[in-house]
């Protein structure tokens, strides 16, 4: 007889348990948290919450890959976000596929959060976010469930002679069943779970089977969030799960890996999971904070026209421009010559919304300079 090393090899297995008096206080925090962020979103005009949206989702898509060592150029996400919202925003530049493929997976999860999910859009899911067969690793099935053909599926750590395996996922030949049963648990509206809870118990239960061979945890804090837009009633999504999660990644594998070398018991994940949660809608009030400060920032400009590229960079600028803005890169983004740079930028410089750094010749930059509502 195997010897119990996962939650797996319980005959229990995955009647999960927890204690929910001890649960009653961080989750009705929670419970009140969520609803006084979304009201206050609600009582914004359509554009602010459209801005709002997109920079939550942006936080998202970057963040969930950055949990996986995966760095995403956040100006891509975003203009892909935009493209597919109908948001019109200055600064939209092409995206790749890869990039395209996470935003598909994030929306899919969060603004279809009514429809069932089912082992199609699972799949769909992986297919987006693998869209190059050959990924430069080992080869991996794509769109399907994975087949243990090289061995088992391990998550390992450390130098190839000192690997430690921190965790290893049930036989190949389980996964189909697994999968059956957690979609039934999932979709089944008369499960007694607090729906909240319920996100953070899908996203163990669905990493612990790990079906595929790469992508489980981008998909499986997916359908976290999609868990969480069905607790809200709504696809808006104004806060980032993944953000604060990438800011306690190690945390966030440290309490994965004890649960998953459990007894079935998740109290203290489940509150761990309600900490990020909290934790993760105080972080929206900085980016509401951000948007109304966009929204002063170009509603000060109505009186002072700006041309398309000026709007263009202003927006890259409150955006966050990465490195120092030089006339040579304004050029190279706004896709003109480098006189032209120069006049657009000496022209905002003398109305006062850009300011010249001190360093001199090739190496002069400027900053924005927002001006006063």
């Amino acid at each position: 007889m195997r010897r119990l090393v996962y939650t797996y090899d319980h005959p229990d297995w995955p009647r999960f348990r927890w204690d929910e008096t001890a649960l009653l206080g961080p989750l009705g925090a929670v419970r009140y948290r969520q609803g006084r962020l979304l009201g206050r979103m609600e009582a914004l005009g359509f554009n602010l919450r459209q801005e709002a949206i997109l920079d939550t989702l942006t936080q998202d898509a970057v963040k969930t890959s950055e949990i996986e060592g995966e760095t995403l150029a956040s100006n891509e996400v975003r203009s892909s976000l935009a493209r597919r919202l109908g948001i019109e925003t200055a600064g939209l530049v092409p995206s790749g596929r890869q990039v395209d493929g996470i935003v598909t997976m994030v929306l899919d999860a969060t603004q279809g959060f009514t429809e069932p999910l089912t082992v199609e859009r699972l799949f769909g899911w992986h297919i987006a976010l693998f869209p190059h067969r050959d990924i430069g690793r080992q080869p991996i099935t794509i769109g399907a469930w994975r087949t243990d053909a090289l061995g088992p599926m391990r998550v390992v750590a450390g130098p190839r002679a000192r690997e430690r395996v921190h965790f290893q996922a049930p036989p190949a030949d389980r996964i189909a069943e697994e999968m059956d049963r957690f979609l039934r648990w999932f979709e089944d509206p008369a499960d007694p779970a607090d729906p909240v809870l319920k996100a953070a118990i899908a996203h163990v239960w669905f990493v612990t089977i790990h079906p595929f061979d790469d992508g489980n945890g981008r998909i499986g804090r997916a359908i976290a969030d999609m868990a969480l837009a069905r607790a809200e009633g709504t696809g808006r999504r104004f806060y980032s799960m993944s953000a604060r999660l990438r800011a306690e990644r190690n945390a966030y594998y440290e309490t994965l890996e004890a649960t998953q070398k459990g007894d079935l018991e998740i109290t203290a994940r489940l509150a761990w999971f309600l900490g990020i949660l909290d934790a993760a809608i105080a972080d929206a009030e900085t980016t509401l904070t951000a948007v109304l400060r966009k929204e002063r920032f170009w509603r000060a400009l109505e009186a002072q026209p700006v041309n398309p590229r000026q709007r263009m960079m202003l927006g890259r600028l409150l955006d966050g421009f990465e490195g120092k803005l030089t006339t040579s890169k304004w050029a190279q983004i706004a896709t003109c010559s480098h006189d032209t740079a120069l006049r657009d930028i000496e022209d905002l410089t003398a109305r006062g919304l850009l300011m010249r750094g001190p360093a001199g010749g090739r190496s002069t930059s400027y900053r924005l300079v927002e001006p006063h509502v």
